[in-house]
């Protein structure tokens, strides 16, 4: 496998700025993404459901930045949505930039899925995108100004066999960030979408077959998987000021073409 390129440095993108990141204990998109973050200036509150990862992260996280704090939420709970929010705007002052980074997957075909395998990869990765959305519009709208970013997935374009729940879900969220960022930018807010073809992290390869890995690698022009700092760069970009014409945009991170 190719190797990837050097990490590219911090430009002082964010600088001043305040931000939300959901799901971002382990060793993701959306850690990658906080760090990242930081790097490029801003203070930034992580969140995830799992708690003891959390913890573990934004001390890591605290090396290269200003961790506002970190705050527990499981995004299908509204009520845990309510609380993230509260507690994050207190912690800030106000939220520049929210990521909505939680996601779930699965491997199953229709005409096996159950309906608890597919409502629990939708209510997180579709419902609790809206959730995270509509509390941030429901801050950023009145103060006449933010930025939304959601995590979305080649899938939401292009068919893999036993990604049903998870390809509906990252379509949905797609169309999400296009209706959101219709409603939004009438009031200086901007809603956009990353969809990554395929981000390596630790945790894939403990749930994913080193062949398929290898295959899904194979269909990469560059011959490798992205690495999560690749996706979040994009993601900074899309925070970023450098960015402030694109509105309702689905932006794909890939080297994966039919």
């Amino acid at each position: 496998m190719p190797d990837a390129p050097a990490y590219v440095p911090p430009h002082g993108l964010l600088d001043g700025k305040s931000v939300l990141v959901t799901a971002a204990a382990g060793a993701g998109i959306g850690h990658a993404t906080a760090k990242r973050c930081l790097e490029e200036g801003a203070k930034v509150v992580v969140s995830d459901k799992h708690e003891r990862r959390l913890a573990d992260a934004s001390a890591e996280l605290a090396a290269f930045g200003t961790v506002a704090c970190s705050i527990p939420c499981d995004v299908t709970v509204e009520d845990d949505v309510q609380r993230l929010f509260r507690d994050a705007i207190e912690a800030t002052g106000g939220l520049d930039i929210v990521v909505n980074n939680a996601g779930l997957g699965g491997t199953a075909n229709l005409a096996e899925m159950t309906d608890e395998e597919w409502s629990v990869v939708l209510d997180v990765s579709l419902n609790g995108t809206f959730r995270c959305t509509r509390a941030a519009l429901q801050h950023m709208v009145p103060r006449g100004r933010g930025v939304i970013i959601n995590l979305g997935s080649i899938l939401g374009w292009r068919a893999q066999a036993g990604q049903g729940h998870y390809a509906a879900a990252k379509a949905g969220v797609m169309a999400l960030t296009r209706a959101a960022a219709m409603e939004a930018a009438p009031h200086g807010v901007r809603v956009n979408c990353v969809a990554p073809s395929f981000a390596e992290t630790p945790f894939l390869s403990k749930v994913v077959a080193e062949e398929t890995l290898r295959e899904l690698r194979e269909r990469e022009a560059f011959g490798r998987a992205a690495e999560p700092w690749e996706v979040a760069s994009v993601i900074a970009f899309l925070a970023s000021d450098y960015s402030s014409y694109m509105t309702g945009e689905v932006v794909s991170v890939s080297s994966q073409h039919p």
